[in-house]
């Protein structure tokens, strides 16, 4: 009988400003019983900081999954989605577009600037927990990511 071999832990940078998303986030880390790790930072200029590993996120680990809110304090998402997709040590970490938006603007604008995948949040807390556990399940399990 062969013993499988663990799953990696990989850590998830959660780019959002509004505490309720981030604790239904949490939550559902917590309720899937996600092993991957949540970092958060609260707004753009933090999420380049954190990937750069500059101030005080020169310790930070490199995400293996990107979560970007669009409407963002200080950098809106889609500046943070642009700058990540044109370097080229941060631009292979699969960026998922999680937001309120369903403008289709936005959607087409996202998928320009290279997004992996791009979801509206649920409002709906069920629904919304539901819908990280199905990112994790594909971006974590089914998708091979870079190393």
């Amino acid at each position: 009988m062969t013993i499988p071999e663990p799953l990696d832990v990989v850590d998830v940078l959660l780019v959002e400003d509004d505490d309720g998303d981030v604790l239904m986030t949490q939550e559902a880390f917590e309720h899937h019983k996600i092993r991957n790790k949540l970092h958060v930072v609260k707004d753009g200029e933090q999420a380049l900081q954190f990937l750069r590993r500059e101030g005080e996120y020169a310790d930070a680990p490199r995400p293996g999954l990107i979560l970007l809110d669009l409407n963002l304090p200080r950098r809106d998402g889609r500046e943070v989605l642009a700058e990540l997709k044109n370097d080229a040590e941060l631009r292979v970490i699969p960026v998922v577009v999680l937001t309120t938006s369903e403008a289709e603007e936005d959607i087409l604008r996202s998928y320009s600037l290279h997004a992996n995948a791009y979801v509206s949040k649920p409002v709906d807390f069920e629904r919304f927990i539901d819908v990280i556990r199905q990112i994790d399940d594909f971006f974590v399990t089914v998708v091979k990511l870079p190393q």
